[in-house]
Formats: C-alpha cells, sequence, structure tokens
C-alpha cells in the first residue's frame, strides 16, 4: 500500500511540476507587461497604480495548502505571515485576510486576523470559479480605496526539498517594484481608453 501511494504522489508531483514549469513563463510575460503599464501610464490615471501617503490598512492574501504533511510548505509560509502581521500591528496598521487554502484559514482564525474571504477544498488543480469570489472582495477594496496596499503571502517552489516563503506586494502596481530589461521595445494600445 505504502509504494502504491509513493508512485502516486510521485505522478501528481511531476504533474504538477509540469502544470507550473508552463505557467510560468506566462507569468513572468504577465509581470512584464504590468511594468510596462506601470511605466507609461499616469499615475493618477488608474486606482491600481496609486501610491497612498500612509498605509492606514492593508490586505493579505495567504496561500497555503489543505492539508499537512508536506514539510515546511504550510509552516513557514504561515510564520511569514506571523511576523508580518506582528510588523503591521505594531505600526498600528489595520489588516484584513482572504485566505486560500485550509492550512492558512485555521492559522489566520488561531491570530485572531480579520478574514473577509476565504477558499478552502481547493484540490490539485484549483478551479478559477472558487478562486475569483475571495479574491475579488480584496481587489473590490483596493480600488474603492478601503485598502492601501494588498499584499500575497504563499510559497515559491525552489525544488521539491525546498520552497521559499514570499512576501510580495502586488497592489498597488508600482514602476519600481515591476521594472524589467526587455530587449525589444514595447508598446501598447490601450482598448477601451
Amino acid at each position: 500500500i505504502t509504494k502504491a501511494m509513493q508512485m502516486v504522489a510521485t505522478s501528481k508531483m511531476r504533474k504538477t511540476q509540469d502544470r507550473m514549469r508552463a505557467a510560468r513563463p506566462y507569468a513572468e510575460k504577465v509581470r512584464e507587461v504590468m511594468a510596462h503599464v506601470a511605466q507609461a501610464t499616469e499615475k493618477s490615471a488608474s486606482p491600481f497604480l496609486r501610491n497612498p501617503a500612509q498605509i492606514k490598512k492593508v490586505g493579505i492574501i495567504l496561500i497555503t495548502a489543505d492539508k499537512g504533511l508536506c514539510g515546511g510548505l504550510n509552516t513557514n509560509a504561515v510564520k511569514l505571515f506571523t511576523e508580518k502581521l506582528r510588523e503591521y500591528r505594531d505600526q498600528n496598521v489595520e489588516v484584513e485576510v482572504c485566505t486560500l487554502g485550509q492550512k492558512g484559514l485555521v492559522a489566520a482564525n488561531r491570530l485572531k486576523v480579520n478574514v473577509v474571504s476565504s477558499a478552502v477544498s481547493l484540490g490539485d488543480i484549483p478551479q478559477m470559479e472558487k478562486l475569483i469570489g475571495p479574491l475579488t472582495g480584496v481587489f473590490n477594496e483596493f480600488y474603492h480605496e478601503k485598502l492601501d496596499a494588498v499584499y500575497v503571502v504563499y510559497s515559491k517552489f525552489i525544488n521539491t526539498m525546498k520552497q521559499q516563503p514570499t512576501f510580495e506586494q502586488i497592489l498597488p502596481l508600482s514602476d519600481r517594484d515591476l521594472k524589467v530589461e526587455s530587449k525589444y521595445p514595447w508598446d501598447y494600445i490601450y482598448e477601451p481608453s
């Protein structure tokens, strides 16, 4: 039974790694396009480019797995989240959390954080329909200036033995944070204006 379970886990891991490798170029290109947009657009033209003078309230999207038994994957992400939460509380910054994954939801509830939305039981291949709702709430709050910044905490896959906990700002878009060197000239036509 153990050998069969190991073979199934190995097969799932290989498929997941293949999907991740296929998605990385897309994610990098999206980041590059966002950088170009941030560099080319006036700061007042989009609420997603605004930089508040003072940060009073932030949103954090905490991404973890639904189950355990995966080494430090969940533990390290929750530990980083806890450190950042402590920093914000020391600065009297209010924090709202959107959790993706059961382990993050449990940790956020244990830390008595305001969980505004969550998604659990996402499975091996998360469906976009389950993610849109919880994430849209956070982005709408930023759009309507109820949040000053939105961050994401997740475990970045390095290899099967190492996943690096990462804390990354996703809103507001910043040309300083998103600067990329491109070997080709770029130009975009925006529709509608």
